[in-house]
């Protein structure tokens, strides 16, 4: 059974594979062609969280390849009713993936454990890979060549940021976190992507002109995440020198596009200014977690055997 509960959980070489299939299917939905190649195939999207992008790209992107999705919210009675293998392993009788969006990472690696269904981490407290994946195909659309290019992630050593880490190492993108040193990703995180990805060029510092000096792609996520809103007043005052604008924008290449994961809280981390210029890409990327995720469910699919290898052609 495959899952992903983060970007841990697929070689190089596949996430590559995702994204082919996930740039063939974009050029394929372009044209107007939407191949039901997941018919019959039913999605769970099993929800702790509020969610926008990930419920409606996943939604959206399994009905466009024959499937169909349904919501599950807090009336399913997750971790409160019964015993989490019971959960499971029923589930894994009436649907074919689960995407759960949740606070605490010890739950997903839970539901996967028991290789009921194929288990898609849509958010938890450790990491977001769906986003990373999508991240990386619009990095791929707005340069020719990723590798070698640098991402700088300016903010908090957050979930978001550790996939970020972690697909940049795995895809030869060097990353630099600009922040505040006490939010730094955490060494055991760094360890983890050196010990697999030993040629990984990743960077952490205070310092803006070292964060910023050789950015290609300029990302940022809100200073005040679900969870953290008892932490609001001190992490606003934390954060502020390093509010993404036009001085600190002055310091990256002056090519460099501007990403975020959003929603956005617009002159907090970022100013309106930058958020919504010309290098902006923040639209584009969104639309892409919809692209990436149809191309993770087929390859997901195929690597099932349910669909034939000679079936998708990219």
């Amino acid at each position: 059974m495959r899952h992903l509960t983060t970007l841990f959980d697929v070689t190089s070489a596949e996430l590559t594979e995702i994204l082919q299939i996930a740039h063939h299917l974009k050029r394929l939905w372009s044209s107007g062609k939407r191949p039901p190649l997941l018919d019959g195939r039913v999605l769970a999207l099993l929800f702790e969280k509020p969610s926008l992008r990930t419920r409606v790209s996943f939604e959206a992107g399994i009905i466009q390849l024959g499937g169909s999705a349904m919501f599950l919210g807090q009336e399913v009675g997750w971790q409160k009713r019964e015993k989490t293998s019971d959960f499971i392993q029923v589930l894994g009788q009436y649907t074919d993936f689960i995407v759960c969006r949740t606070f605490s990472h010890d739950s997903i690696r839970e539901l996967a454990s028991f290789n009921a269904v194929p288990i898609i981490n849509g958010l938890s407290d450790l990491a977001h890979p769906c986003q990373a994946i999508a991240d990386l195909m619009t990095m791929q659309e707005l340069s020719t060549q990723v590798t070698g290019k640098q991402l700088t992630f300016v903010g908090d050593g957050n979930n978001v940021s550790r996939s970020l880490a972690l697909m940049c190492a795995m895809s030869g993108i060097k990353f630099r976190l600009l922040g505040p040193e006490s939010h730094f990703i955490e060494k055991d995180w760094l360890e983890r992507i050196a010990a697999r990805y030993p040629q990984a060029d990743i960077l952490q510092t205070s310092d803006k002109k070292l964060g910023m000096q050789g950015a290609d792609f300029v990302y940022t996520d809100v200073w005040v995440s679900m969870g953290q809103e008892e932490e609001t007043q001190h992490r606003l005052k934390l954060f502020q020198p390093y509010q993404v604008n036009a001085d600190l924008m002055s310091l990256a290449k002056p090519t460099a596009n501007v990403l975020h994961c959003l929603p956005a809280h617009r002159e907090e981390e970022v100013t309106a200014e930058v958020i919504d210029g010309a290098k902006s890409a923040i639209i584009r990327q969104a639309g892409n977690r919809m692209h990436a995720q149809k191309g993770l469910l087929v390859w997901l699919a195929r690597e099932l055997g349910w669909i034939d290898a000679g079936a998708l052609q990219y």
